[in-house]
């Protein structure tokens, strides 16, 4: 019969998952016992860490009493929190903290205690552990740790009670020690950015607000605590919760003026809405005169530096009631209205400049600070300045031509070599498999590394490979045969050479489902040509792939190709033809390179020299129409595609028109590298994932734009995809459009951009909605700001008519003609004034959208005159 002690007893318990009965059964065991019982719970763990995924169900049941023995077990605190924050043992969503207290009961109260702090020092774990922590603090009595992971438990359990928070927090012991750290975790904690609603029962900081007004919080610890946090910095979500909690304390005119340092650092940094709360808190301590005329100031020249045009105005509205009551101020606070003269915005010029012209009275001093500073405005204010601060603020002319700035052109690097050694191969390889990001160079490198070693030792390049991929699932034949789908990637290739490829039917394609848009296409003719190179290392290795390039982007040399499709007629080797139609796609269609194509005799010579002569032509792509703000192209056929190329090929030579929707548009890099001659195809095909930019919520259709743009041969931006380009120029957000206006100024740098065609596609869009001016505005205010304003100039001289006919949405129109006139003037652009823009010029009001286009109208007047001056 075996002993009740018998530690074999207890394993069999942990095996059970009978957590509940272990206290009672560890209870009696000495020292020697446990550290007999713990060997062999090391040795299960160890067991269940190694089993496969078909024992999951045992682990799940195990590893809670697996977490409670061997805690038990442990003798020292620092193991005891080791074996209870291991990971491998959390597999409920509960940790036992009800069974592991009364294992560890018998325990010192100050090993418990340490217990507590080191279990809360373990951020993985330290959240989910706070009710065990709390609890063994309270046996303990010790300090309550709190660290972030238990600030967040804790808040959590509060939170979570019945009642209100308020009531919770008010029971709770750790109130005062917790409170402060809730502003001091790197995020903030989940309950406090939940219910908004300040009439909510778990609104946080109300309960916060009320705590401190009844004196269980200490008030001024907990505005300290908020205004250091914003002061900390973050983005506005993460500051909403902080500055909730400040509004709900309504601080007093005395706390506030206490902090005034900490509001002007705020106006000077922190996200708009709570640089202008801080502008606020500032402006009522102003008019009570509790702020010196010296640190209001230093908070003009931050606020200034802002491209917020609202704080900027509010800012000037400041200094002008200031002034109004203390013209003695006026010495202190003019000289930094020089910093608003530099604002992009003219008509924050205009305010500065006329209060300036209202308080400088004989302050000769601040008269010259200013004109110094009066360079800085734009031209249609110049003429205002020099009568107001002398001949001194007029800047120097420059009469030399204009020089526009754009990137140099673009060039894809030449491609390196594959891989010379069976060790450079495989560490290639591993990084390409286990990278979530391949590029172009690494895949294609690594892929040609695997067929060459492949052909000249499969067996010494399997033995290097498989203890590099040993953790690949298709390496073990127990999982293996849960798998029948094709592998992804050069896991094909890698599978073929270990001979470990899942077993089933070879499928058409990668990808278990299709879309309707053309990537699918691409998906398919990309793992078609890994899957005919693993076929063929079974079968007849390859010496070494068509198909690699010679450059970054794809492309592909036709001497180079020549030169490896005559290395294949040397060694008598039969070309892949998944492979070889890879390479025709690739190549450069240089016609020089057709008579050594020809020469070669061999039927793919003789391909590549009619694909040379023009049966490679890219297929032409026209517009069909436009529905409902999108733009809806059609790629002609490519008859040698659709007749002469492999299966997996034939889709993309095929006639189709645009998908509405594009939902798996995969990484550009490697589209663009299955392409790299066909830009406008490849435009048209990522046509719809743009326009979902601009036209709905989505992100990062804009993100092939760029490598377009540098891509392909000089020369060939086609209208496929100017039209992308304009359409990412109004991309919802700020990223997409920045892609889109890196590729604008690319083409611009490579001498492809057709501003005309940009401008009318511009048009177009607008039109139909589905671009909005003041996304548009920003897009083309970014291309401008780089240097390329004669550029811009020329794209908007296109759209300017139909902005000021009214026609497009209004909003953002003013900002349009804000960039065109700052374009204009830097440019010194001559050319006759647009459609409708003396008759807006001369509209009644001050709009933005008047202003600027008497601004507009102006630049090119004097521009205009300025040749016939220089002649005179």
């Amino acid at each position: 019969m075996t002993s009740p002690l018998d530690p074999s007893e207890i394993l069999t318990a942990v095996r059970a998952g009978d957590t509940g009965r272990l206290p009672v059964l560890l209870a009696p065991l000495d020292r020697a016992q446990r550290r007999e019982l713990l060997a062999g719970l090391k040795e299960l763990r160890a067991e269940l860490r190694a089993s496969r995924w078909d024992r999951w169900r045992e682990r799940t049941l195990v590893s809670p009493a697996l977490l409670v023995a061997g805690a038990a077990c442990q003798t020292g605190a620092a193991a005891a929190a080791s074996w209870i924050g291991g990971r491998d043992m959390r597999r409920s969503r509960r940790t036992p903290g009800r069974e592991l207290v009364e294992v560890l009961a018998d325990r010192d109260p100050q090993w418990l205690g340490d217990l507590a702090h080191r279990l809360a020092a373990r951020p993985s774990t330290a959240e989910e552990d706070y009710p065990l922590i709390a609890e063994l603090v309270r046996r303990a009595g010790c300090p309550m740790p709190t660290s972030d992971g238990c600030v967040e438990g804790w808040a959590t359990a509060v939170w979570s009670e019945k009642g209100t928070l308020t009531d919770a927090l008010r029971r709770d012991p750790h109130l005062a020690a917790f409170a402060p750290r809730l502003f001091e975790t790197p995020e903030p904690v989940t309950s406090l950015t939940r219910y908004n609603d300040p009439a909510a029962h778990h609104h946080w900081p109300g309960a916060l607000a009320r705590l401190a007004a009844e004196g269980r919080l200490d008030r001024d610890v907990l505005l300290d605590a908020c205004v250091a946090r914003l002061l900390r910095g973050g983005t506005l979500l993460q500051l909403k919760p902080y500055r909730s909690v400040l509004e709900a304390l309504h601080p007093t005119a005395e706390e506030e003026q206490k902090r005034t340092a900490d509001w002007i650092a705020l106006t000077a940094d922190a996200p708009s809405p709570v640089a202008g709360h801080a502008q606020e808190v500032l402006a009522r301590l102003a008019a009570a005169g509790q702020v010196a005329p010296a640190r209001l100031a230093e908070m003009s020249a931050a606020v200034f530096f802002r491209p917020e045009k609202k704080l900027v105005r509010a800012q000037l509205v400041l200094l002008r009631k200031v002034l109004a009551r203390e013209p003695a101020a006026a010495s202190a606070l003019l000289p930094v209205l020089g910093e608003a003269f530099g604002h992009p915005d003219t008509d924050v010029q205009e305010r500065a400049l006329k209060l300036a012209a209202a308080h400088l009275g004989e302050d000769e001093a601040a008269r010259a600070g200013l004109a110094d500073r009066a360079h800085l405005l734009s031209p249609v204010h110049r003429a205002e300045a020099v009568a107001l601060f002398g001949a001194d603020a007029a800047p120097e002319e420059d009469t030399g031509p204009y020089q526009e700035i754009l990137p140099p052109p673009s060039l894809p690097t030449p491609l390196a070599p594959s891989p010379e050694s069976i060790d450079e191969t495989v560490e290639l390889v591993v990084a390409v498999v286990k990278s979530p990001a391949e590029s172009v160079e690494a895949f294609e490198r690594a892929f040609d590394g695997l067929v060459r070693h492949a052909h000249r030792d499969r067996a010494a390049l399997a033995a290097a490979l498989r203890p590099a991929l040993a953790d690949r699932y298709w390496l073990d034949p127990v999982h293996r045969r849960y798998y029948t789908s094709e592998l992804p990637g050069l896991e094909h290739v890698a599978a073929a050479v270990l001979d470990a490829r899942p077993s089933g039917p070879e499928p058409v394609a990668l990808a278990g489902w299709r879309s309707d848009c053309h990537h699918s296409d691409a998906s398919e003719a990309r793992h078609a040509r890994l899957a005919e190179a693993a076929q063929r290392i079974t079968t007849g290795p390859l010496p070494f792939l068509l198909a690699t390039p010679t450059r970054s982007n794809g492309a592909l040399d036709p001497h180079v190709l020549v030169a490896r499709l005559a290395e294949y007629a040397r060694l008598g080797a039969a070309p892949g033809p998944v492979d070889f139609a890879q390479a025709l796609l690739r190549v450069r269609r240089d016609a020089s390179a057709a008579p050594d194509a020809t020469a070669l005799g061999t039927p793919e010579g003789l391909r590549l020299a009619a694909w040379l002569d023009g049966a490679g032509r890219p297929a032409t792509v026209t517009r069909d129409s436009s529905l409902a703000g999108r733009h809806v192209l059609e790629t002609g056929e490519r008859p040698v595609v659709v007749t002469e190329f492999p299966a997996a090929f034939r889709a993309l030579g095929q006639a189709r028109k645009t998908a509405d929707r594009c939902w798996d548009g995969g990484d550009p890099e490697t589209l663009i590298a299955l392409l790299p001659e066909d830009r406008d195809t490849l435009a048209a095909w990522s046509l719809p994932a743009v326009t979902s930019c601009a036209a709905d919520d989505e992100r990062g259709g804009t993100g092939i734009l760029p490598g377009l743009a540098a891509a392909g041969p000089a020369g060939t931006a086609g209208p496929a995809l100017h039209l992308a380009v304009a359409t990412g120029l109004g991309a919802r957000h700020a990223g997409d459009r920045l892609r889109a206006v890196d590729a604008l100024l690319t083409l611009a740098g490579r001498g492809e951009l057709d501003p005309v065609r940009l401008g009318a596609d511009l048009t177009e869009l607008l039109d139909l909605d589905t671009l909005k001016p003041s996304r548009l505005a920003d897009a083309l205010r970014t291309a401008a700001a780089t240097g390329a304003y004669a550029t811009t100039w020329a794209v908007l001289a296109g759209v300017l008519p139909t902005l000021l006919a009214g026609s497009a949405d209004p909003r953002g129109a003013g900002e349009l003609l804000e960039t065109a006139a700052e374009c204009a003037e830097q440019s010194r652009a001559v050319a006759e004034p647009p459609a409708g823009l003396d008759a807006t010029a001369a509209r009644p009001g001050r709009s933005r959208l008047v202003a600027q286009a008497a601004r507009l109208r102006d630049a090119l007047h004097r521009n205009r005159e300025a040749p016939a001056m220089a002649a005179g």
